[in-house]
């Protein structure tokens, strides 16, 4: 039995969880509702404030949808409740970034600057001209965010400018040697 899979997930105060029909998951929190629809094979019970994923059967394209479900339904619960966020650093000279009203400006080396919008889903803040902080409920969506924008100017390894996240090792290489 998958350890991930059949650990239940407890509901936190102010959050809601429903299962429709065709295993239509809803969960809906201060910060937001979200849906996921789970595999058919995939059975999701919501018990007072605790939900439970069990599988049918030990084959193994079940095995995996166990604790994938499983994972994303606590993802979804765990970000109404909190929330998620990304810290993007931008390092190199004349890098910087600045918030316009509901949208951020960089200027990473471009001829242009580059834009990126706040929506429903996703928020921006910038504590200073080298940092950006990407804020969603929803996991997935605050991660391909920011992969779109260290996409605009990824690190490079010689002298390590570029975006990239705050945790993230740039591996540098050595440059040229002379004779």
């Amino acid at each position: 039995m998958s350890r991930i899979g059949r650990a239940p997930i407890t509901v936190p105060a102010g959050v809601t969880v429903t299962v429709g029909d065709d295993n239509l998951i809803t969960v809906k929190g201060p910060k937001g509702t979200l849906t996921y629809t789970a595999p058919a094979a995939m059975t999701v019970k919501v018990e007072g404030a605790v939900v439970t994923v069990t599988r049918p059967d030990d084959e193994a394209e079940n095995r995996s949808l166990h604790g994938l479900t499983r994972t994303l339904i606590n993802n979804m619960v765990e970000g109404v409740s909190k929330g998620y966020e990304k810290k993007l650093e931008i390092v190199g000279v004349g890098y910087r970034v600045a918030k316009e009203g509901k949208r951020i400006v960089l200027n990473v080396g471009h001829s242009h600057p580059i834009y990126f919008n706040e929506d429903d889903k996703v928020s921006f803040d910038v504590p200073d001209a080298n940092t950006i902080i990407v804020k969603s409920f929803d996991k997935q969506y605050c991660g391909h965010v920011a992969a779109n924008i260290r996409s605009k100017r990824p690190p490079e390894p010689y002298h390590g400018k570029g975006i990239k996240y705050s945790d993230e090792h740039v591996r540098r290489k050595a440059g040229k040697t002379g004779k």
